[in-house]
């Protein structure tokens, strides 16, 4: 059994932009195993700024994956303990390379009989030109569920923006999610949050910075509408420190990024203790290409959920590599017809 890695950079189409800033580039690395003929591929979609595992010897984590891969995933997932993106890259890799199909790492509905996962529409901080124009576009591709960033344009244009959702749409017929990014101070957090109760949102992602319990803890206590934990999450490793964190701060709803919170195993873990307090959860990607995409996707439909998913981040970018995936009608498909662009992934194993 050999391993290798490689760095891959990925374009947007149209840079994006968050409360943390413009991006135009996002880097992605893939772990590859070779054994006996078999292939097996991973995807470490580190986020420079934000994940835990953004340090100075991340690519000699790599390498020490690469020189030890005969060690095996479990052992492997141990001594990875706080490289969450390079875990979930070895349990890729493994799974693809276990699989005879080394794309379909778990064989469902979804990539047999292309049954469909629903996704939320992300709409992209701007001004308020461009964030309706997306919202225009997202209503004509079909989603019924929308997700918009706040918090980095002025607070009076972002809700005049949900205004004219709500002027127009019900929340039957569109369910409308907001992300703050951590972007509001305690201080304010609440009159903001009562602000945008009144559009009817279905909640909202890190209304302030993550690591301030205390304060997260009361905005959860007596919030108007429902909070998702999602930065939150990051760089919590030990199983009861996670149970203790939802204890304490006990949110309404948990937002799970495989690459930043430990993969497959760490989102099972912290699912499992969510739905011990009735904490709701969902899983979102996080601009990942679609070789990670692709396995947050079957991971998420064989856990039969049906609230609509954060996995609409494949089409941003104009070098992704070509999948089965595909979004339509504001779901995302594994259609068989469609193929996995070989010469582009064997450029990047090579």
């Amino acid at each position: 059994m050999k391993a290798s890695y490689k760095k891959y950079t990925l374009n947007f189409k149209v840079p994006s932009g968050t409360s943390r800033g413009i991006m135009t580039q996002k880097e992605t690395w893939y772990i590859i195993i070779n054994d006996g003929g078999a292939f097996g591929i991973g995807e470490c979609g580190i986020l420079r700024g934000l994940s835990v595992d953004d340090v100075t010897d991340y690519e000699q984590q790599l390498a020490w994956v690469c020189d030890n891969i005969q060690l095996g995933k479990d052992e492997m997932l141990n001594h990875l303990r706080h490289y969450p993106s390079i875990q979930f890259g070895v349990e890729q890799a493994f799974l693809s390379l276990q699989s005879k199909n080394p794309f379909e790492l778990f064989s469902s509905g979804f990539t047999q009989k292309e049954s469909p996962i629903p996704i939320n529409g992300l709409i992209w901080m701007g001004d308020e030109t461009y964030m309706l124009k997306q919202l225009e576009q997202k209503l004509k591709d079909g989603f019924r569920c929308i997700k918009m960033k706040i918090g980095a344009i002025d607070f009076e244009k972002e809700t005049s923006i949900l205004k004219a959702i709500r002027d127009n749409f019900s929340p039957e017929e569109i369910e409308l999610r907001v992300d703050a990014n951590g972007a509001f101070l305690p201080t304010e957090a609440m009159g903001k949050l009562e602000r945008l109760s009144t559009f009817k949102i279905h909640s909202i992602e890190q209304p302030i910075k993550a690591g301030q319990w205390e304060e997260m803890t009361k905005l959860c206590e007596k919030t108007p509408l429902p909070i998702a934990l999602d930065e939150e999450l990051i760089g919590v490793f030990d199983v009861t420190e996670k149970a203790k964190l939802l204890q304490t701060i006990q949110p309404q709803y948990i937002i799970l990024k495989p690459s930043l919170v430990g993969g497959i195993k760490g989102s099972r873990e912290w699912i499992a203790l969510a739905e011990k307090q009735n904490i709701g959860w969902w899983i979102t990607s996080a601009l990942e290409s679609n070789i990670g995409l692709n396995a947050i996707a079957q991971f998420t439909y064989a856990l039969n959920t049906t609230m609509p998913q954060g996995l609409g981040t494949g089409s941003l970018f104009t070098n992704n590599i070509g999948s089965p995936l595909q979004v339509a009608e504001g779901k995302l498909f594994y259609r068989q017809s469609n193929v996995w662009d070989m010469d582009l992934i064997q450029e990047i194993c090579t």
